[in-house]
This record gives C-alpha cells, structure tokens and sequence, in this order.
C-alpha cells in the first residue's frame, strides 16, 4: 500500500497491487507510468460510410474503486445515456464490480454491452502468463456472478497496456477475448480537462478518426458526466450514430 495514496490509483500504483499474489507479478517490474496516449489512433477506422453516417462507439472503463471521486458520477453518466436513448460498451474492473455491484447491474439492464478490464487493472505485460490469466478470469467469475453476464469476447487492457504484445493477446484468445481499442482518447482522467473541452476535442476529433469511431471515457471524472450531453448533442446533430462495440463489422467475428 501507499501511505496517503489511493491504493490502486492509476497515476501512482507502485509496483504492488491489492491482493496480487507476488508470484504473478515480479517484484521487480514496476507499474509506474501510462501507455494509453500511444493508442490515440487504431487501425481499422475508416474515412466514412456510403450513406455519410458516422457510427460512434462510446465505451466506459470503470474501474479503481479506491480512487476518491465524486459520488453519483457514474450513476450520472447512466442516466444520461438513458435519457437520450444510447446504448454503449462499459468495461468492467472485477474489483470495481465488487464495490459497486448494484452500478454493475444496472450498466447490464440499462441495454450497455459488458467487457472486462481485468480485476486488478495491472499492466498486463509486467504479469507472467498465470498472472494475465488469473487477472482476467478473476474478473470474468464477478462480473458472472454479480452482474448476470458474459463478458466475452470483449476486453481491454488495462492502460492499453498489452494491445500491442503478442504474448498477451494470444492469453488473452486462449481465454476467448479479444482486445477493444479505442480511436479517440479525450483524456478524460486529468483533472483540469473540462467537459466543455472534451466536448469541443470530440467533436472534432471523432470525424477525423472516420467510421466507426470507438471514444474512451471512463465512468468516474465528472468533466466526462459535463461533456456527454454536448458530445452526444453536437454528434447527432451532424449525423452520427451511436452503437455498441458488437455493432460494428470491425468487430464481427
């Protein structure tokens, strides 16, 4: 643990994780830093579809129940999408789930598509191939057994970290997952980012990226709370449409 620290926070996790044996993740490798700025752009979008629609794949990674947040803010983001009708593609931490299992469900009952972000949101490349393995199914038996679903084939690293690493993709195939990238990342983590921002750099970044275009956001900042209701404003209004991950061909099995 971190003295004075929020025990699995993403900007300074150390090289310990809660209740990781030590066994699956050396000692030595440390899970300082942040990979996901390397994956702004993921192969596979495309300049536009025939008929000038734009699919927009809003995902959701919720995550580090420890982390001090403001309340109601997930619950804020679900009532949003429900308000407007959009159904979206959350990925769920194990540890999280646990936390919060009354949030888990009802992301599952309000129509979003579930995946799993692993259950101690570690980097995935620093664990051994039993460590990937056992973050990964650990994660599947919560969301199983509190939220009543199947999270397969869908997953995403943890930071990104491991999208790019064949040995982690091939654990990750062997455990029938596949990694969901993200084409536009709006940074939504960092503490100064305004909703007002992230909505002015999606609205100009999510056409760049074509279609179908995947926006990571993640359930806790309350700047990404402000920012959906011009995100989703602004888009539909110059023709976009809101999907699920397993809407998109990008996808198909």
């Amino acid at each position: 643990m971190h003295p004075g620290r929020d025990v699995d926070d993403d900007d300074h996790p150390g090289p310990d994780l809660p209740g990781l044996p030590a066994v699956l993740h050396p000692g030595d490798r440390d899970q300082r830093g942040r990979e996901i700025g390397a994956a702004r752009t993921r192969a596979g979008a495309g300049p536009g579809r025939a008929d000038g629609a734009l699919r927009v794949a809003l995902t959701f990674d919720a995550e580090h129940p420890d982390r001090r947040h403001r309340p109601g803010v997930t619950e804020g983001i679900l009532d949003v999408l429900a308000s407007r009708g959009i159904r979206s593609t959350w990925f769920l931490q194990g540890r999280w789930v646990e936390a919060n299992p009354d949030t888990a469900r009802r992301v599952a009952a309000d129509g979003h598509l579930v995946g799993n972000h692993s259950f101690y949101h570690a980097r995935l490349p620093l664990l051994t191939a039993e460590g990937v393995r056992t973050d990964v199914t650990s994660a599947e038996r919560v969301i199983r057994r509190i939220v009543g679903v199947d999270p397969r084939p869908w997953f995403r690293c943890p930071f990104s970290a491991g999208s790019g690493d064949q040995r982690v993709l091939a654990i990750l195939s062997g455990l029938g997952y596949r990694d969901v990238g993200q084409d536009v990342v709006l940074e939504d983590w960092e503490p100064k980012r305004t909703g007002a921002a992230m909505a002015a750099d999606a609205l100009r970044l999510v056409p760049e990226a074509g279609d179908p275009a995947v926006v990571l956001f993640h359930a806790w900042p309350p700047g990404t709370l402000d920012a959906l209701p011009m995100l989703i404003d602004g888009l539909q209004g110059s023709g976009g449409r809101f999907v699920r991950i397993d809407e998109l061909d990008r996808f198909a099995a």
